[in-house]
């Protein structure tokens, strides 16, 4: 990569990009960029907001993989039989896993126009996360329509620990992290479930009242764990030799669709570059391009208005690369 244009790029982030704590670019598996600010350093964890549906994402595909999980066609309701729908429920019975995935289930949120996306406030207050959000799922809009929701992936999150027993963040602590070196993220017991609790002030993976990890949000983890999660899925799921996600989900879950938005991940094609991203609020990023074997993780402080990471990648950090 370019010298002059990577210099050039640390002067953006110290002018215009101050929210950013932590950046880290990977070129042909090898660092090649890192940079730190606002006193943060490579082994400081931060809340990467909704990247974490990615590793959900993730978490079920290697669920599926050992045979928790029969395939992303099964029901949602079938994995909570303690929950009663009305016999009328026609939508809810038919959701699967894969409408969940892909953000294709409706659920009666109100969306705020200006936040774009609905507020966690409504789920934050309840005192029982899952039955909250079996309550509102079905309703709201057709099935099949694209209709981002942050509830829909803690059901996954729930399946996750009704299949395996396990939580999702202990299920990830074996199966995703361990094996990639990541940090092992520890239990972080939750004392409230404020607004600074579930979001602001965030440690480890915190979970819902009933011991549920959250699925929408609520990872901590460090900017170069970020890479590593992102490099898995550039090099088809294989970290030192071992095959730790499936290709073939991986190939599933960033296929290019007309909603731009695969399983999890969101879903990009410009200019003749196609990536794909684990996108969080305030400009968090795991951004995948595979035609330039490029890896960029972005750690950022939550503001209302960040500016677009993408301008970074347009402007600064693709010009770099050397073909």
């Amino acid at each position: 990569m370019s010298p002059d244009k990577l210099s050039d790029l640390t002067q953006e982030l110290e002018t215009q990009y101050r929210n950013i704590n932590g950046l880290v670019i990977l070129r042909n598996g090898y660092i090649s960029f890192e940079k730190y600010s606002n006193g943060f350093g490579p082994n400081d964890t931060h809340h990467v907001a909704s990247v974490t549906k990615s590793v959900i994402s993730a978490l079920i595909g290697v669920a599926i993989d050992k045979g928790y999980i029969k395939s992303v066609d099964q029901k949602v309701l079938d994995f909570f039989p303690e929950y009663s729908a009305g016999a009328n429920d026609f939508v809810k019975r038919s959701i699967t896993i894969k409408h969940l995935l892909t953000m294709t289930a409706p659920f009666a949120w109100k969306t705020n126009s200006k936040l774009r996306f609905e507020p966690l406030d409504r789920l934050r207050r309840q005192r029982d996360w899952v039955t909250y959000t079996l309550n509102i799922m079905g309703q709201g809009g057709p099935l099949g329509r694209f209709q981002y929701c942050t509830a829909a992936p803690h059901l996954l999150s729930a399946i996750l620990t009704k299949t395996t027993k396990l939580s999702a963040r202990e299920f990830a602590n074996q199966h995703l992290f361990g094996p990639l070196g990541m940090q092992e993220i520890v239990d972080n017991p939750m004392q409230a479930c404020g607004l600074e609790d579930v979001f602001l002030k965030v440690k480890g993976w915190i979970h819902d009242p009933q011991g549920y990890t959250v699925g929408g949000w609520g990872l901590t983890i460090t900017p170069r764990d970020m890479a590593r999660f992102g490099y898995l899925y550039l090099n088809g799921g294989v970290w030192e030799e071992k095959q730790v996600v499936l290709k073939a989900w991986i190939d599933e879950s960033t296929a290019l669709n007309q909603n731009k938005y695969g399983y999890l991940w969101w879903l990009r094609d410009e200019n003749g570059i196609a990536a794909f991203s684990a996108l969080g609020s305030g400009g968090n990023v795991i951004c995948c391009i595979p035609q330039k074997d490029l890896v960029v993780a972005i750690a950022s402080k939550v503001t209302g208005k960040p500016y677009d990471p993408w301008m970074l990648f347009e402007d600064f950090i693709l010009p770099a690369v050397k073909d």
